[in-house]
C-alpha cells in the first residue's frame, strides 16, 4: 500500500506540472498573436519553448507514474469511471500535441489563430480537468 501512495504522490506532482503548461501556454500564445514588437515576440519565443519542455516533463511523470499506480490496483483498469478518464486523458495528449505544433508555428512566425480563437482553446483543459477530478474522486459508475 505504501509503494500505491508513493506512486500516486508523484502522479499528482506531474499532473500539476503538466496542467500548469497546459493552462499557461495557450496563454501566452494569446499574448503572442496580439504583440506587434518583434522583441516581445522574440521573448515569448522563448517562454513558449521553456514552458513546453516543462510541460513535456510534467507529462511524461503524470503519465508513467498514473501507469504505474495502475499497476498496483488488480482490475482497477476494468473500472468504467477510470475507462472515461483515460478517454479524457487521452484528449488531453491530444492537446498536448497540438500545443507543440503551435509553440513551432510561433516560432517560425506562421501561425494563423487569432488571440480569440487561442483565448477559447486555452479553456479545455480546464474543462477537461474538472471532469476527471470528478471521475477520480467521486466515481460515479
Amino acid at each position: 500500500m505504501l509503494v500505491h501512495q508513493w506512486l500516486m504522490a508523484f502522479h499528482i506532482i506531474g499532473v500539476v506540472m503538466w496542467f500548469a503548461g497546459l493552462f499557461y501556454l495557450p496563454r501566452l500564445f494569446v499574448y503572442h498573436a496580439e504583440a506587434s514588437e518583434a522583441l516581445i515576440r522574440a521573448r515569448l519565443k522563448v517562454m513558449e519553448r521553456r514552458l513546453l519542455v516543462m510541460t513535456h516533463i510534467g507529462a511524461a511523470w503524470a503519465i508513467a507514474f498514473g501507469i504505474a499506480t495502475l499497476s498496483t490496483v488488480p482490475g482497477l483498469v476494468h473500472a468504467h469511471w477510470l475507462q472515461v478518464k483515460l478517454v479524457l486523458v487521452l484528449l488531453l495528449v491530444i492537446y498536448h500535441g497540438v500545443l507543440v505544433h503551435l509553440t513551432r508555428d510561433f516560432a517560425h512566425d506562421r501561425c494563423a489563430w487569432s488571440s480569440r480563437r487561442l483565448r477559447w482553446f486555452n479553456e479545455i483543459p480546464g474543462v477537461l480537468l474538472v471532469a476527471i477530478v470528478i471521475l477520480a474522486v467521486v466515481k460515479p459508475f
